[in-house]
């Protein structure tokens, strides 16, 4: 492998539409992202067995608010130059209080002899917090990243896609096809595909939303991001697979991201306690 290290622990935070911070559980992908637009309206698409798909599908995060909670499980594969990561998180999120508590597993490095502990990261309305972060941040401190400056909306910033913002990726739904009934972890669901614009689901997202959306459209390679989502009978996402594309600075051709959110165990406890201010770590975050 060549140029930076995806299993490396970097830090680069850059502010607004010309860059972006691609944190990534501690994988930093530094990023100058161009501007991407796409063209063309709402199409809908579906049958007497899925109904109205692009309705359905940009009615899934209400639906959430409506289950209240559930425990998750994501993934995030990262192609870049023939070389293939993924990050694995479980946790559980509150989807009315917006908050969140994910463990995440970096993948080990190519010799196989670093252990990688867990990263526990916070999900709250505009930051991110991570704890066992590593790159000379004290064990027992955290790093807090605003969320709002990052022009990939924090969609894939933390190595796992923030599971209420993955649901309302689906509210820039243009374009979508019932694929047919299957199941997911024993539940039978709807299987759904289709493509979902980032400047349409900025737009109807909650206010928490609208901005890292919006940043998002202009941030990645493309606004329209392909999908397949997966339906319970009452509308609940139990699964869905979103796939990013943005330009790193060091090759010419795109990085490709697959992020997959997995819902389940709906009704679930949460409880979210926030870092204090003495526990966030404010010293320089090592570049290795």
């Amino acid at each position: 492998m060549t140029g930076r290290q995806p299993t490396g622990r970097r830090r680069e935070l850059r502010r607004g539409r010309a860059g972006a911070a691609f944190v990534a559980a501690g994988l930093l992908a530094g990023a100058g992202l161009g501007t991407a637009g796409c063209s063309g309206g709402d199409a809908v698409a579906g049958d007497s067995r899925g109904g109205d798909a692009v309705v359905t599908l940009r009615k899934a995060a209400d639906r959430l608010i409506d289950a209240g909670s559930s425990r998750a499980r994501t993934s995030m594969e990262m192609a870049a130059g023939g070389t293939r990561v993924t990050i694995r998180g479980a946790g559980v999120y509150d989807y009315r209080k917006r908050m969140g508590q994910l463990k995440v597993l970096l993948p080990q490095d190519p010799a196989g002899v670093v252990e990688r502990r867990p990263i526990t990261e916070l999900l709250a309305p505009g930051a991110l917090f991570m704890k066992n972060r590593g790159a000379g941040v004290p064990a027992d401190k955290w790093v807090r990243v605003d969320t709002r400056t990052l022009s990939d909306g924090n969609l894939v910033t933390g190595g796992a896609t923030d599971p209420f913002t993955a649901a309302e990726v689906l509210l820039g739904t243009r374009t979508a096809t019932y694929v047919g009934r299957t199941e997911v972890a024993g539940t039978g669901v709807r299987h759904y595909r289709g493509t979902a614009h980032l400047g349409d689901a900025a737009r109807r997202a909650t206010e928490g939303n609208k901005g890292p959306l919006k940043a998002a459209a202009g941030g990645f390679a493309s606004a329209e991001v392909p999908f397949d989502a997966y339906v319970d009978d009452e509308g609940r996402i139990r699964k869905v697979r979103h796939r990013f594309s943005f330009l790193n600075g060091q090759q010419k051709s795109p990085v490709a991201v697959a992020s997959t959110t997995l819902l389940y165990d709906f009704g679930a406890s949460v409880r979210v306690r926030l870092p204090r201010t003495e526990d966030i770590y404010a010293g320089k975050i090592a570049e290795e």
